[in-house]
């Protein structure tokens, strides 16, 4: 088969993994906080990987708008994950940061989605696990 006649069933599965990820973002969402919005899922790992952020860079490091960014973070900041404090190196400016509790949340969650993946991969050869990781990557940078 040539390569063009590959890609409608390419275009099914990329449509099926974006309906996984956004049912399994759902749920990780929902193992942090049972209000926690999807959309805001992506803002509280970032935080917790990074730590204390201004909503500038948060919104650079998620490709959004600052108002959009704006809106998640007052969200997140409601329902106790999150809370602004003053930058230490720009007393008119604000940073955000995870709660303790947020943190800890966020923490727990990440953990256990890690074990979910080693037991997915778990009989995986790891050069496939390189190599699909490799193939994403590339297929990330076309584009589309």
């Amino acid at each position: 088969m040539s390569a063009e006649e590959y890609l409608p069933a390419l275009e099914e599965e990329m449509r099926e993994l974006g309906r996984r990820t956004r049912l399994r973002t759902r749920e990780l969402a929902r193992a942090v906080h049972p209000r926690l919005d999807p959309t805001a899922y992506p803002l509280v790992v970032l935080l917790s990987k990074e730590g204390a952020m201004r909503m500038s860079a948060l919104a650079g490091a998620l490709s959004l708008d600052k108002s959009t960014v704006s809106r998640q973070v007052d969200a997140v900041v409601r329902i106790g994950l999150a809370e602004r404090v003053p930058d230490p190196s720009d007393a008119r400016a604000r940073l955000v940061v995870l709660t303790e509790e947020g943190s800890a949340k966020v923490a727990e969650q990440l953990d256990d989605q890690a074990r979910r993946w080693r037991e997915a991969l778990g009989g995986w050869n790891p050069d496939d696990i390189a190599e699909l990781t490799r193939l994403l990557h590339r297929l990330g940078e076309a584009e589309l």
